[in-house]
């Protein structure tokens, strides 16, 4: 009961769903992330045409992946045959769909919607190729395109939000105005893996989507930006890989949240670590999901609003001869250093800019407000 969450009207048994990608191919993926525990299902993307994966198409380094796979190998038609099968097994799937404009997003949805879908996630931007899709850029065609969707089905539609936009939040409310039930943030970010200087070539042949570890701080950002901007409901993506991810997205304003990479990395066996971890947490801190949904939000200030107060960092008593130089290499302004063996702060120095606050591993430092 703790974990339980109504979204866009769909109740919920936990906030954790599985994001659209190649762990979302067919049933038999689907259903062992539903068999881990997630709540629901958001399937690889469904599109009306069949495209053959480039190879190779994904590559791995720094715990963040670059895929430059466009959508699902499978036809319309096998997808609907899917989401039956998926639904006479008791799951709860979103389909992810794209399309090339409104008319042929309401087709797709309206299928998606006949075979037994629950909610629909449209896929308006896409980071591939030569450039960043418009779509989800252009609030004109945003608009109308989640109308039509909505005009076609009666199920629940959100829409999954590009971080390739200056305009989150004009664009946010465009699609609350056009009567979606939610947003969902963030797609993929438009990426170049890296170089093999050896031969000149890039990782991968062409730009890609760039997700896993490093893309959570973009999705934190959006998902608090859109959250301070609309009503509807958002559902929190990027980066998501232990529970504690899961609850700042959701303390950032995220009601639900979907994993994505993680699978690829830990194996479904992630999404149950993740809803257990978040149990034991709310179950020791006396909370329900829906009572931490925005409770950050109260404490994230516009630049202007932020006091400029005399903070010092202050070193709580001082560290072995076997300790690192962290915060001595990472000083801004020469405060530390090592000396005999042991860290030496001259406080003097200090500006207050609080970064060996977070350098160093023993937390032996803390920022106090300093006459």
């Amino acid at each position: 009961m703790r974990l339980k969450m109504d979204f866009m009207g769909l109740s919920l048994k936990n906030p954790v769903m599985v994001a659209a990608g190649p762990w979302s191919r067919n049933p038999e993926t689907i259903m062992r992330s539903l068999d881990a525990g997630a709540s629901a299902v958001v399937t690889e993307t469904i599109a009306m045409e069949v495209r053959q994966n480039v190879r190779p198409w994904i590559y791995s380094k720094n715990e963040g992946y670059q895929n430059v796979r466009l959508y699902s190998d499978h036809a319309l038609e096998q997808w609907l045959v899917f989401i039956r099968q998926i639904k006479k097994e008791g799951g709860t799937v979103i389909a992810s769909i794209m399309a090339h404009s409104p008319s042929e997003m309401a087709y797709i949805a309206k299928s998606v919607y006949k075979a037994g879908a629950d909610a629909i996630e449209l896929g308006l931007s896409i980071p591939h190729g030569e450039g960043v899709a418009v779509m989800g850029s252009d609030p004109d065609h945003m608009y109308n395109s989640v109308k039509r969707v909505i005009q076609s089905v009666d199920i629940p539609v959100m829409v999954k939000f590009s971080p390739h936009v200056t305009n989150i939040s004009e664009l946010a409310k465009v699609v609350e105005k056009a009567g979606a039930s939610g947003i969902s943030a963030i797609d993929t970010v438009r990426s170049i893996i890296g170089v093999d200087l050896e031969t000149s070539k890039p990782l991968l042949a062409t730009y890609g989507g760039y997700s896993g570890v490093p893309i959570k701080p973009i999705g934190l950002a959006t998902v608090a930006s859109i959250a301070q901007s609309v009503k509807i409901p958002v559902c929190g993506i990027g980066g998501i890989s232990n529970w504690s991810d899961g609850l700042e997205y959701m303390m950032l304003g995220a009601s639900t949240i979907q994993i994505g990479s993680a699978i690829m990395t830990h194996g479904p066996e992630v999404i149950s670590d993740v809803i257990q971890g978040m149990d034991k947490w709310l179950e020791q801190k006396q909370l329900r999901a829906e009572g931490i949904v925005g409770k950050a939000l109260s404490n994230l200030k516009s630049f202007d609003e932020i006091e400029i107060l005399p903070y010092k960092a202050v070193l709580n008593g001082t560290c072995p001869e076997s300790s690192c130089e962290t915060c001595v290499v990472g000083c801004l302004v020469g405060a530390l250093e090592k000396k005999n063996g042991n860290i030496v702060y001259h406080q003097e120095l200090c500006n207050g800019c609080g970064l060996c606050v977070s350098l160093c591993k023993d937390q032996n430092f803390e920022l106090k407000w300093r006459l």
